[in-house]
């Protein structure tokens, strides 16, 4: 039953202004953040530390994102409130599928690129090392966030009605992309996309996780709980 209503149903605008805000969020950003953060502090005298530009960051992402898919997000809660059981059920189940499959991945991007370190992972690390409160709440919250309503949201919703496996690989293939192709290009090195195949299976499961649930709140809730189990391993 909760299939059918995973799809979202996105508006015109949704899809319309969804879509422009995605292209710039994936390929635009990366780029522009930093020469226009410098911009504000020559034009206002002011130091912008690292910490600071990316909690302003995240905060403006989030809020565009609340203002673009106010509606979605609206459509998404009744959903929840409708199903709320399967949620918990589907957020549980879809939390031990994250971690048992994310071990068959690791071993197999190690046994690929032997020693090649995440790069994404280490950021994060001395993100949360200089600044360990906002960081937190990025990483935790506004992150899962953002990237739920747009990459399950938007990208799985909008396809999801044409055909559900065209939705599930290019969902998936996009995540991925987003988390590894700064790196790659940055370091002039192609092989970097190999570890694209770690992000592979937390996209399948959140995105299954939308679609068995019916609501973007249980992908995101699983999103969040994955990040932050993920931090307290690796700072305990």
């Amino acid at each position: 039953m909760a299939k059918q209503r995973s799809g979202a149903n996105l508006s015109s605008g949704e899809l319309v202004g969804g879509t422009i805000f995605f292209v710039i969020y994936l390929l635009v950003l990366p780029f522009a953040t930093d020469p226009l953060f410098r911009l504000v502090s020559v034009l206002l005298d002011v130091h912008i530390s690292s910490g600071l530009q990316n909690t302003i960051y995240y905060y403006i992402i989030f809020a565009v994102t609340v203002i673009i898919f106010h509606g979605l997000l609206a459509r998404t809660s009744r959903n929840l409130a409708d199903n709320l059981a399967t949620a918990v059920k589907t957020l549980g189940v879809g939390l031990v599928a994250l971690y048992g499959l994310n071990e068959l991945t690791y071993r197999l991007t190690h046994a690929l690129m032997d020693n090649q370190t995440n790069l994404n992972d280490v950021s994060i690390n001395a993100q949360i090392d200089a600044a360990p409160r906002t960081t937190l709440i990025i990483v935790i919250l506004l992150a899962p966030f953002v990237e739920e309503v747009l990459f399950r949201g938007l990208v799985f919703g909008g396809l999801r009605s044409h055909s559900r496996t065209v939705a599930y690989l290019v969902s998936c293939l996009l995540f991925a992309f987003l988390h590894v192709w700064q790196y790659a290009w940055g370091s002039h090195d192609v092989t970097y996309f190999w570890l694209m195949i770690q992000y592979l299976v937390p996209g399948v499961v959140l995105a299954w996780a939308y679609d068995h649930s019916g609501s973007l709140w249980t992908s995101i809730g699983l999103h969040a709980v994955a990040n932050a189990l993920s931090v307290l391993a690796l700072h305990l």
